[in-house]
């Protein structure tokens, strides 16, 4: 089968520049789960949460159909990447405590991919996806940030973008859903340097550079460094995260 890959032509900068999810979140989801042994995190990337999920899980399996992605990922102890497509997991059937997707849920073969979960899990596992949207600094560099992503990279987002923008409610979810959860954000620390590499991770600039043969975070950067101030200025970039969560029956 056959993937929408957006970003194994940027894996290492994705790697480099994506924020990290916080810690909490994964001490939360282990304390759902009915054990602790076993944590698959579907369409890995680069191995962020993987390696998050290896604190509180005593073995992580990480699977992504991009080879690119998986050979920027971060070795971890306790943490085995595979080169996989998350509708075909190489896992036993009930083996799997948790499976996580870290905004990538919208780019899988869903029925496939509730099928396989279906399998994997456990009596009493836990299915997690999240994602996160546009992310908020100052009113000042957010009006430049929302001028990027719609008017300027519109046309090169790809369709499947609105499930992140509206957390992936719109997307079908395999197992009851738990609705009495904490509210979880990243929240990096970033200079003006930092965050308009993370702006250039976007699949939309991407396709933009190569369809313009320009850069528009480039293009933006001088208005984007008036309302930054000091460069070296260390600011808060505010990501709230949209958590859809299920658990698997016992009986």
């Amino acid at each position: 089968m056959s993937f929408k890959d957006h970003f194994s032509a940027h894996a290492s900068l994705y790697a480099e520049a994506r924020p990290r999810y916080p810690d909490a979140l994964f001490q939360w989801l282990a304390a759902q789960s009915p054990n602790t042994a076993l944590a698959w995190d579907a369409g890995c990337g680069n191995g962020q949460a993987s390696i998050a999920l290896a604190r509180y899980f005593d073995r992580v399996i990480g699977t992504d159909p991009s080879a690119a992605q998986i050979a920027a990922a971060e070795p971890a102890a306790r943490v085995e990447y595979r080169v996989e497509p998350a509708e075909q997991p190489s896992l036993a059937d009930g083996s799997v405590d948790l499976v996580t997707v870290a905004q990538a849920f919208h780019w899988f073969d869903l029925p496939r991919f509730h099928a396989a979960v279906a399998r994997v899990l456990r009596p009493g596992g836990v299915l997690a996806v999240w994602s996160y949207g546009l992310c908020r600094v100052t009113t000042e560099i957010d009006a430049l940030f929302d001028r990027l992503y719609e008017p300027v990279l519109g046309p090169f987002w790809p369709a499947e973008r609105h499930h992140v923008e509206n957390g992936y409610r719109e997307l079908s979810f395999p197992l009851p859903e738990l609705t009495d959860m904490p509210a979880f954000a990243m929240q990096p620390q970033w200079t003006l340097a930092q965050y308009l590499a993370y702006l250039r991770t976007w699949s939309a600039v991407q396709r933009y550079i190569a369809a313009r043969g320009t850069d528009p975070v480039a293009e933006l950067a001088d208005a984007f460094a008036a309302a930054w101030g000091d460069p070296a200025q260390v600011r808060a970039v505010n990501f709230p995260l949209r958590l859809r969560v299920g658990r698997k029956a016992t009986g």
